[in-house]
């Protein structure tokens, strides 16, 4: 008999990973590389994309499922304040944008993370990881901790900051699923609730200007987006294929913004739950976790096939 949940060691393009199975529903991660997610699959479909593989992982570009971390997108500066602690961006391993603008955090494609658990329990398969900031570019010394549970319905992360040393820790995270079904994406449905737009200058930066939007079931078709949204009190962003394959994120109260990432000519689209607006990190607008307490935002990703994949010939 076939257990109904297992997490087993594996390799993924040739570097090491966990494979986690629960229910019909399978999911990779590579703890070497960021604890990054490669592989969401049910029912032979596969839910994230992996453009560039493990080396543009190493190059510090997202793909897959990865978490952005101490902050979610960019930042307005090199050098900013927050509260009284100085943070000097200017130092190695800090990833940058067209723009030069600090972007994705610290940990996209990073080594350091290690398995403090992995356990199954009926029908699903858990992974608990964990990795220390202590970084002379981010001196707010923390741990953030990461569960991933696998069930029949899909993929459930957990993330959360315990601060490790004497000052409070700014929660700035988000993470930057690539996700996929089944059809061309101009035959992709976005789903999006109820919202606030929050304008972005020409480098991605808030305005400071808003505007309500109705909640939208529409058509990709030819149109991009790269916008910035404050949800209201449903946070569940979804694609739907032609074939009746979907998936879709739910966040938590404790993410409250989205950004919506469909670039032209790309055959993924990004929804990413932030636990504050872009620049949030720069701007001093971020809540803090004070030392001897902690911080937890957990959002889910939902999956259903639809109809069966063609299979290659």
């Amino acid at each position: 008999m076939t257990a109904r949940a297992v997490v087993r060691e594996t390799r993924w393009r040739g570097e090491p990973a966990l494979a986690l199975h629960a229910d019909g529903t399978d999911a990779v991660f590579l703890p070497a590389l960021g604890m990054t997610g490669v592989s969401l699959r049910r029912g032979g479909r596969q839910f994230l994309a992996t453009p560039g593989g493990p080396d543009a992982l190493r190059d510090g570009h997202t793909l897959g499922l990865p978490l952005l971390a101490p902050w979610a997108n960019r930042v307005s500066h090199r050098r900013f304040r927050v509260g009284r602690v100085e943070v000097d961006l200017r130092g190695r391993g800090v990833h940058a944008d067209a723009n030069g603008l600090p972007i994705h955090g610290l940990l996209v494609g990073a080594p350091g993370w290690r398995i403090l658990d992995q356990r199954t329990r009926g029908g699903t398969a858990t992974v608990r990881a964990a990795i220390d900031i202590d970084a002379p570019v981010f001196p707010f010394p923390h741990r953030i901790e990461v569960e991933h549970q696998v069930s029949a319905a899909g993929l459930r992360v957990s993330t959360t900051i315990v601060p490790t040393g004497r000052r409070a820790v700014p929660v700035a995270f988000g993470w930057h699923p690539y996700l996929r079904v089944g059809g061309p994406r101009r035959a992709w449905r976005l789903e999006l609730p109820t919202r606030t737009h929050l304008a972005l200058d020409a480098r991605g930066l808030p305005t400071g200007a808003t505007s309500s939007e109705r909640a939208e079931r529409a058509l990709i078709a030819r149109r991009s987006f790269d916008d910035l949204y404050a949800l209201r009190s449903r946070r569940r962003l979804a694609l739907t294929g032609p074939d009746g394959s979907s998936v879709a994120i739910v966040g938590d109260a404790a993410y409250p913004y989205a950004q919506v990432w469909v670039p032209p000519g790309r055959p993924f689209a990004a929804l990413e739950p932030m636990t504050v607006p872009t620049n949030a990190l720069a701007a001093g607008a971020t809540p803090m976790v004070q030392p001897g307490d902690a911080f937890t935002a957990r959002f889910r990703i939902e999956v259903r096939t639809g109809a069966s994949p063609a299979r290659p010939r």
